[in-house]
């Protein structure tokens, strides 16, 4: 929906912000990741249809001025600034007054800290709005301001937000890279299950739908996640200056949430193109860890749907186990202690190498 024009300041502002971040961050992003993010990035500025591919000069001559334009913000501004919303600014952190101010207009702002300290800001038109498993669901769609590298999803207390055309973007560079790669069997597999429409919109609309449930499935598992451990693993991950430790620490805790629920739940329902599409996104630390819970579930690819159940049944008493030690050991040593048994749970774990 449009945007109402008494908020235009506010969308401005937030965007303000969105860019300051991005100024401070955006390098520390791996080169090819951050090449695809501002692809993206351009293709949601220039608000182009998803199936449509950006001409890779108006990208590349986009990204040089959108970087000219982060080299000419000062490093006095790149703090969030107060928005703008009736006689006097809010603080850009505020998340609850912004959202009482703009809630009637069906709109959703977001602040937070997400990976590195890195502060996250958005303002969306609002899908919908649910109770579930004694959680707020909040699902998001067009954006009227945001970053270039956008979580999909984040969870806060009781609090689940879900940002769609995040998703949806997501999505769609996923399903190109299943048509570009006939090697990546993992997400031609899912979309196999999937049975989506053959028309490219109609099928995103369809898996969009299918795995917004999956997404929800793992905040409410990071919920879980959180009770078990406790407020101490925030101020652990807070407080790390390490960014490798910092990605163990948040892999531990992802697979950790999809062992106690996603995964559970996905195999209860027989959900296979979720299956298959989990499990071709297990990539990076995730995938160095779980490399048991891969194997097993290429056995369950194989026909062996017992070897899938008792492996995730185990990763869950595994991970909760793990992410306790993680946590005592930066209780007992800090920031040193920590990354010592963080080092040692990888060595254990490439020790381990699932068949090919």
């Amino acid at each position: 929906m449009p945007l109402p024009s008494r908020y235009t300041a506010l969308a401005q502002a937030v965007q303000r912000n969105c860019d300051r971040i991005d100024a401070a961050h955006a390098q520390d992003l791996s080169l090819c990741i951050y090449l695809l993010q501002m692809r993206e990035f351009y293709r949601w500025e220039r608000q182009l249809e998803l199936h449509q591919v950006p001409e890779r000069g108006d990208v590349g001559r986009w990204i040089a001025a959108r970087e000219s334009q982060w080299d000419a913000l000062s490093a006095d501004a790149l703090e969030p600034s107060p928005l703008p919303l009736g006689s006097a600014g809010v603080d850009a952190f505020d998340e609850t007054t912004v959202n009482r101010q703009i809630d009637s207009h069906g709109l959703v702002y977001a602040a937070g800290v997400g990976v590195s300290g890195r502060a996250v800001f958005m303002l969306a038109d609002r899908q919908s709005r649910t109770q579930r498993d004694g959680a707020t669901v909040t699902i998001t769609g067009a954006e009227h301001a945001r970053g270039m590298h956008p979580p999909i999803a984040t969870s806060r207390g009781d609090q689940i937000l879900v940002r769609g055309d995040v998703l949806r973007r997501w999505l769609a560079t996923r399903l190109e890279l299943s048509q570009m790669r006939p090697s990546a069997e993992g997400l031609a597999a899912a979309r196999d299950a999937w049975a989506a429409p053959a028309d490219p919109s109609a099928a995103l609309e369809s898996i969009a739908l299918i795995e917004t449930e999956s997404v929800i499935l793992h905040e409410l598992g990071e919920i879980q996640a959180g009770r078990l451990l406790g407020d101490q693993w925030e101020t652990m991950l807070v407080s790390l200056q390490d960014r490798r430790v910092e990605i163990i620490a948040r892999a531990v805790r992802d697979l950790l949430a999809d062992c106690l629920l996603t995964l559970p739940e996905l195999l209860d329902r027989d959900a296979r193109g979720s299956l298959h599409f989990w499990f071709a996104n297990l990539e990076g630390m995730r995938r160095v860890l779980a490399a048991d819970l891969f194997d097993a579930y290429l056995r369950w690819r194989d026909g062996s749907a017992q070897a899938l159940t008792q492996a995730v049944a185990q990763g869950a008493e595994h991970w909760l186990v793990q992410a306790r030690e993680m946590l005592m050991a930066w209780q007992q040593g800090g920031a040193p202690t920590m990354r010592v048994f963080s080092e040692a749970l990888v060595d254990a774990a490439n020790s381990r190498q699932p068949r090919a």
